[in-house]
């Protein structure tokens, strides 16, 4: 390799990572007439939004729809002139417990949950009233989602209600998990409501790999300069700043960098480059993984589109009908079923092979809904993310890496730094903008020096 060359301000901001939060980034320099190079490891953008076929259709990998509180999707969605594909539709929750599946859909629905008593159906349809009125999370930052609720709703509710779904979604994890991580899920959830207390929710017509798309195409338009199949392997780093991105395809002189990748893989570019006690912090945080195996039926398995599972012999926590929001006409008649699951990157399940994973949900999915049988399934997808979900401790806010790097010019901005909300495209676009503002704002002077000096590469 040559020796590093001068960052210039003629070189372009490279943002390494293709989700949203990366075009949404780009989109900010592009109107204030940045050059920008986005590079995307994957064949197409969108992060866990990616897309894949169904038929002549497309649908994500990972389910995905927006709460009506979303406000920052919605504004870059009018912004880019596509607000006339997005719909609205009331859902319908449920709980599996017991072997058997309650609807959870209204508060009357939770009046008849028959699994707690008359006092606890009250105080659980209470608690996330009790979580709205809570302004301050720093006053609960401390304790533990398990401390928190049993404080809240009591002993019955959390072993009913929430034991299982922590565990089911973080397994080891799950006694770890902070209490706001889990006061701003409820508070969300809360606020995406209808007038009849049904829950309320957002789509886009196409699927969320569409909208990245089309934020692509609207990018390109702009000038921004997309390489997919382009992932990152390294930063050159000269005087306390990063002069250019190496991949695989060569170097990419940078005068600006963006980072939005998983701490860890962020981690893994400034080996070398930074302080060894910098880099372990970006590690400090842990994630689980998460595996998704999407089901094209011939029929449709119940009426629920949300069915959170609260039965820990069952090996995925939730059971997503999405026809059941977005209707089959929409996948050629198909009905599609999301089977999730976070777990960590060890886990047996996570390396089974596709065929093996649809064989192990069989039987379950069997228990759950006796008259299914295999000859429903039309096609099986097995997706896997290794870094689907960050573990959101106690005292989390402490953990969380600055956006400003010990490099002058590399920020990063990842959805395990958006805390106290939890990751979703509606954050992600949120970040991306203001960061690329942010950026934007350095053009034409300096960089301010870093805190940290990094060492010479």
């Amino acid at each position: 390799m040559n020796a590093p060359l001068a960052s210039s301000a003629a070189d372009p901001v490279v943002i390494v990572g293709g989700g949203f939060t990366g075009l949404s980034a780009a989109y900010e320099l592009a109107k204030a007439g940045r050059r920008v190079v986005v590079l995307e490891k994957q064949s197409m953008v969108g992060g866990l939004a990616m897309g894949f076929t169904v038929g002549e259709f497309t649908l994500e990998r990972f389910y995905h729809h927006w709460f009506t509180n979303d406000v920052h999707v919605m504004d870059l969605i009018k912004e880019v002139g596509l607000a006339d594909q997005v719909v609205f539709r009331p859902t319908r929750t449920g709980m599996y417990y017991a072997n058997t599946i309650f609807r959870l859909s209204t508060p009357l629905d939770l009046l008849r949950f028959k699994a707690l008593s008359m006092p606890n159906r009250i105080r659980l349809g209470l608690l996330a009233l009790r979580a709205r009125r809570i302004k301050d999370w720093r006053a609960i930052e401390g304790m533990t989602a398990r401390d928190w609720l049993i404080k809240l709703a009591g002993p019955e509710v959390y072993r009913v209600v929430w034991e299982p779904l922590l565990s089911g979604k973080f397994g080891p994890y799950a006694d770890k998990v902070g209490a706001v991580w889990f006061w701003k899920k409820l508070a969300l959830r809360g606020g995406s409501r209808a007038s009849d207390g049904r829950e309320v929710l957002a789509y886009y017509k196409g699927g969320f790999s569409e909208l990245a798309e089309a934020i692509k195409r609207r990018l390109e338009e702009m000038g921004v300069e997309i390489r997919l199949n382009a992932g990152a392997t390294g930063l050159e780093v000269a005087d306390g700043q990063a002069t250019a991105v190496w991949t695989e395809a060569g170097r990419v002189p940078a005068s600006d960098v963006l980072l939005t990748q998983a701490l860890p893989l962020i981690a893994d570019l400034f080996e070398g480059n930074l302080d060894s006690a910098y880099v372990a912090s970006l590690r400090r945080i842990d994630y689980l993984a998460n595996i998704c195996l999407v089901l094209e039926l011939d029929r449709s398995l119940s009426e629920t589109y949300w069915l959170n599972v609260n039965d820990p012999t069952f090996p995925f926590v939730g059971v997503i009908e999405h026809t059941n929001f977005e209707p089959p006409e929409s996948y050629g008649g198909r009905h599609i079923v999301y089977l999730s699951k976070y777990l960590p990157e060890t886990d047996e399940l996570y390396r089974m092979g596709d065929e093996e994973v649809l064989e192990f949900a069989m039987p379950h999915l069997q228990r759950m809904f006796p008259n299914f049988r295999r000859e429903w399934v039309r096609k099986h997808h097995v997706w896997r993310a290794r870094f689907s979900q960050q573990i959101s401790e106690p005292n989390y806010s402490k953990l969380i890496p600055a956006e400003q790097t010990p490099l002058a010019n590399v920020l990063i901005t990842t959805l395990a730094q958006i805390y106290p909300e939890d990751r979703g495209t509606n954050y992600a676009i949120r970040e991306g903008r203001r960061v690329g503002r942010v950026l934007a704002a350095r053009f034409g002077r300096a960089a301010p020096r870093p805190a940290i000096e990094a060492d010479a590469a």
